[in-house]
């Protein structure tokens, strides 16, 4: 428990700066004989100041505004080293000299919160994931700055309002990329950032309440594209005349027929093929997202792209095969579409959604299986990619009328 035995606050000029008959003031805090100044950025006449009063004698308006300022000073003094005598803080004239420039945990800013996160989560955060920490901080920077004429605000001035202010803002303000305007779900997606640093603050015990308490994250659902199984053996089948695209086609097929994400495909390496339970060749790896273990068994055509490519992993240290980015393998799989008319708007990931729908759920392998092999730690989370096709449901339902 936190006490002192002496306390005592002296104003005084620092004759030392004296400039002619001005001189700054200074508040003097002493706790058990250990001393500590603080700067009021405030001067007054050498001649008219009350060393005994510790104020000036001035009669001026001007003379009254600076007592009742030292007045304010004194109070606000007081009530620093009261709540931390409250708060069971160890009380010396530093930590009160603290809590009055707002410099101790009780007055951190949002942005040093933020920068602290981005800092701390280096190394364990993905890089991706920590990137749009850094997006996020821009966008509260330019928020700040353009609607509420600050450079930073203590934690404890984030409330409800500042939430729904943040929110519009993004809406209706100007996007970092003019050529990109946010979506609803890419504002939720900064909103959702700043609620984890809220969680963090509260952690770090520097913040007392959750301004998301009561503020819900409003996400649009919408259907992500997948390939049926005539859409899937289309694409499969095209005679693609550009080297480059069909690159892109066979990594993309082998996504389909292993659920495995692009940057998995990108590091998979000869290592990863193995020899599984049934002695057949299975994937062995780990996901780059969340560190799940993916174990996944070959399927006929995996495995002929994995011969097709043997001679690149062999010049390549192992790898098994040649990825382009991945802004320029979507650019290429949207040619893919437009090229084969496939009304569709393909990206990589609609691989893992085929892989997921038209693969294995509607030829009957069960949900925990396809989970298992997409690396997911919650079933839940399969769920948002699976779906019932009319098909399946139409085969189910046949079985069902026979048995019946």
């Amino acid at each position: 428990m936190g006490t002192s035995n002496t306390f005592n606050i002296h104003f005084w000029l620092n004759l030392s700066k004296r400039n002619e008959d001005l001189a700054p003031i200074y508040a003097r805090i002493t706790v058990n004989g250990k001393r500590a100044e603080i700067s009021l950025q405030k001067q007054t006449s050498v001649t008219f100041w009350d060393t005994k009063l510790k104020q000036t004698n001035l009669r001026s308006a001007e003379g009254k505004a600076l007592n009742s300022y030292l007045d304010q000073v004194y109070t606000k003094l007081l009530t620093c080293h009261n709540d931390l005598l409250d708060e069971f803080n160890v009380v010396t004239a530093r930590s009160i000299k603290a809590r009055f420039l707002g410099q101790d945990q009780n007055n951190k800013t949002l942005l040093e919160l933020v920068t602290y996160h981005n800092e701390k989560m280096e190394g364990i955060l993905k890089p991706g994931t920590l990137k749009n920490y850094y997006t996020t901080k821009k966008y509260i920077q330019h928020f700040l700055i353009k609607k509420k004429n600050s450079p930073d605000l203590f934690l404890k001035q984030i409330n409800y309002s500042f939430i729904i202010d943040f929110e519009h803002y993004l809406r209706k303000g100007t996007p970092l990329q003019t050529s990109n305007p946010l979506s609803n779900n890419g504002i939720m997606k900064h909103l959702e950032r700043l609620r984890k640093l809220m969680n963090f603050a509260l952690d770090l015990g520097w913040l007392e309440k959750n301004p998301f308490a009561r503020y819900r994250l409003k996400f649009s659902k919408f259907e992500k594209q997948y390939l049926t199984k005539d859409e899937l053996q289309k694409i499969e089948t095209a005679d693609l005349k550009i080297s480059k695209l069909q690159i892109v086609r066979d990594i993309f097929i082998f996504a389909c027929y292993t659920g495995l994400s692009f940057i998995d495909i990108k590091n998979l390496h000869q290592n990863n093929i193995v020899k599984g339970i049934d002695d057949s060749d299975w994937i062995f790896t780990q996901r780059e997202k969340n560190g799940q273990v993916v174990k996944v068994p070959l399927l006929p055509i995996p495995l002929h792209l994995l011969s097709k490519y043997q001679k690149y992993s062999e010049l390549h240290d192992g790898l098994l095969f040649p990825v382009y980015s991945n802004q320029k393998v979507n650019s290429y799989l949207k040619d893919i579409a437009t090229l084969l008319k496939i009304p569709k708007h393909l990206t990589f990931h609609s691989a893992r959604h085929t892989f997921a729908t038209s693969v294995t759920l509607a030829n009957g392998v069960p949900i925990e299986t396809v989970s298992k092999m997409l690396g997911h730690s919650k079933i839940s989370t399969t769920q948002i990619y699976a779906r019932v096709l009319e098909e399946k449901i139409s085969s189910d339902i046949e079985i069902l009328r026979t048995r019946l």
